[in-house]
């Protein structure tokens, strides 16, 4: 008796439960951390700025004193330290410098009027006005990030500036592909009669990167039950994590599943999914197999949907959701009996947000996952009518 087809969100649910939670910490340089996940709460140790400064070039004064004409007492520039402000003067103070005690604004340059050595301010003057106050961007003891948080280019800069060399991050996991398929030519070969290049390496590459993962090894298995099972063997061997595509169907020719069986445990199979119905999960030795299937936009939506979460289970990520948002659909479809991310264009139309499906959703062209702007969702069983609310996927979530 054929089982019913699981649905994707059961399906992560089984895969997450049998991958061993155990990470691996390691210190890298804070500018050396971009794109690693941090690996525990960092917080402020001091207040920044650490000292209230002037946030333009001008002049430091008591508000009090803005309608008088007022000597110059001072010139106060960013990394020195200023004495404190005379009673009836102003200071010549720089972007950055710190503000002299007893001034409480800071009057632009171009609202200034100086005359042998006197300072008459022609505008501005108010309490605070151009002062960027102690702790006004940071405070000491806040969040500064969270445990499983991106390291990105900002964020550095934040941590540089609160004098951190070096951060705990998580390992990348170390991920092995393998391509099965007699027929894969890689790109640069001479293309033989029946071949094709070999696109999934590139575009798994591309992802797994993309998301977090470190590429160990790249093996191709022929269409050789036992050759499959030595390559899948020495894969699971090397990495964290194996992501295999093709031969998870019911073709002759199609070895994944049995290797999987042989060798460890197969999980699960059959996904209510399209495209990429022919999912396979299984585990050897504890590490989990990802069987995606042969197509390239099988593989994209796979990967997005099941393998992106499982490379960021490895990095302390647990929250494997994906932005979705809501637009209107400008098309019309008869529900299916599988959950379906079409490749789709954004349509502005009167400040409403309306979704269009490419022509072109073969599980074997890519063309349209470069020129297409979202994924909408099409949950199973669901029709959709020309103007019903429905969802969508950023691709920029995706790629």
């Amino acid at each position: 008796m054929t089982q019913p087809l699981m649905p994707v969100p059961v399906a992560l649910d089984q895969m997450l439960a049998f991958i061993d939670t155990s990470v691996t910490v390691e210190i890298r340089p804070v500018n050396q951390a971009l794109g690693f996940r941090v690996a525990n709460d960092l917080t402020a140790r001091f207040d920044s700025p650490l000292y209230a400064n002037s946030a333009m070039d001008g002049f430091a004064l008591r508000s009090t004193d803005a309608q008088k004409s007022l000597p110059v007492s001072q010139r106060i520039a960013a990394g020195t330290v200023p004495d404190p402000l005379a009673e009836g003067t102003a200071a010549r103070i720089f972007t950055g410098a710190i503000l002299p005690l007893g001034a409480d604004t800071v009057v632009m340059q171009e609202d200034c009027i100086v005359t042998d050595g006197e300072l008459r301010v022609a505008s501005g003057g108010a309490p605070g006005d151009h002062i960027r106050a102690q702790g006004s961007d940071v405070q000491a003891g806040s969040i500064l990030c969270r445990k499983g948080d991106l390291v990105s280019p900002p964020l550095m800069g934040l941590l540089a500036s609160q004098g951190l060399s070096q951060i705990s991050v998580f390992r990348r996991p170390r991920v092995a592909l393998v391509q099965s398929g007699d027929e894969l030519v890689e790109p640069g070969s001479d293309l033989h009669p029946g071949g094709i290049y070999n696109s999934n390496r590139s575009l798994l590459e591309g992802l797994v990167r993309r998301h977090g993962g470190t590429i160990v090894g790249v093996w191709s298995a022929p269409d050789v039950l036992e050759d499959t099972i030595q390559i899948l063997r020495e894969a699971a061997e090397s990495a964290d994590i194996v992501i295999t595509t093709g031969g998870v169907s019911v073709g002759e020719a199609d070895h994944i599943k049995p290797a999987i069986e042989h060798l460890g445990e197969l999980r699960l199979w059959r996904l209510a999914l399209k495209p990429g119905k022919p999912f396979a999960f299984g585990t050897i030795n504890r590490t989990p197999i990802l069987g995606l299937p042969g197509n390239p936009s099988s593989v994209l939506i796979t990967f997005t949907l099941l393998a992106r979460p499982v490379i960021g289970w490895f990095q302390g990520v647990h929250d494997t959701s994906l932005p979705c948002f809501w637009g209107r659909a400008q098309f019309e479809r008869s529900g299916g009996t599988r959950t379906e991310y079409l490749r789709g264009l954004v349509v502005n139309r009167d400040g409403e947000t309306w979704l269009e499906p490419l022509a072109q959703q073969s599980s074997g062209a890519l063309s349209a996952a470069v020129v297409c702007d979202v994924l909408i969702v099409v949950p199973a069983g669901d029709s959709v009518t020309r103007g019903a609310p429905i969802q969508f996927i950023p691709m920029s979530a995706v790629v």
